[in-house]
């Protein structure tokens, strides 16, 4: 098992540097470059995600009138379009980012426990349409694979989540609807795309092994998380008790 690799010992108790508030998305984008993997909300492991580190004056707010003001859902977009940053649902089905010096290895590692879909399989329809289209939010993509029968939404979405954290499929921004006067509004739609479309075919390839890649990871996560178990950080990174190499 491939906690067999894994020492013991290599945990660090020290603070981690990236562990600070955060006052702006400026530092949002700073602290996933430190960090190189940082869930958007509770991973799991107290501490690790981007909303634990809001500063008090950016957490969640709801006013009497029912609006509310939330930064984070805000500054999200933003890392995505102007950082070195990937977004999608790599934690464990949870959504985070993932910096792209970081990338090529988890990419590689998610890739090598689930490879390219059959052919004939419904993700490989999904995967076809964005190729062929480039970009799409959920409800195009879902319709370009004829997929709109009755029931079909929620295993549509778990396709998607599968192809996610597989690294097979990522977040390129965000859409919004808006009202009569112009104005965006609600949580926003993923407009979903491949990483090779969004990135490039060389930004998704590592010339290690898969279980390299896996361990350099594991090994960097261990140290910047003293508060995490070794099995919290394989469950992190997608490793089941029961997965071989």
């Amino acid at each position: 098992m491939f906690t067999d690799y894994i020492d013991s010992n290599a945990m660090d108790d020290a603070a981690p540097a990236w562990k600070h508030p955060i006052h702006s998305c400026q530092e949002l984008i700073d602290c996933i470059q430190q960090v190189g993997f940082l869930p958007l909300l509770e991973s799991g492991i107290p501490g690790f995600a981007a909303e634990c580190l809001m500063a008090e004056e950016c957490r969640y707010t709801q006013f009497e009138d029912g609006s509310w003001e939330w930064p984070l859902w805000r500054w999200k977009g933003q890392v995505v379009r102007e950082s070195d940053c990937v977004y999608g649902k790599f934690f464990d089905g949870k959504a985070g980012f993932v910096s792209l010096e970081w990338w090529p290895y988890l990419c590689h590692w998610r890739r090598s426990i689930s490879p390219i879909p059959a052919d004939d399989s419904v993700e490989a329809l999904i995967l076809a349409a964005l190729r062929d289209n480039g970009s799409m939010v959920a409800r195009e993509l879902r319709a370009a694979c004829g997929l709109t029968a009755k029931g079909m939404r929620s295993r549509f979405d778990a396709y998607v989540t599968r192809l996610q954290k597989s690294c097979h499929i990522v977040t390129e921004d965000f859409v919004y609807p808006v009202d009569k006067h112009g104005r965006e509004y609600g949580f926003g739609w993923s407009l979903l795309t491949t990483p090779e479309h969004l990135l490039g075919r060389e930004a998704c390839q590592c010339d290690l092994e898969p279980l390299d890649t896996y361990t350099r990871m594991w090994e960097w996560l261990s140290q910047q998380l003293p508060q995490a178990t070794p099995h919290q950080i394989l469950r992190l990174l997608g490793f089941k008790e029961t997965d071989r190499l």
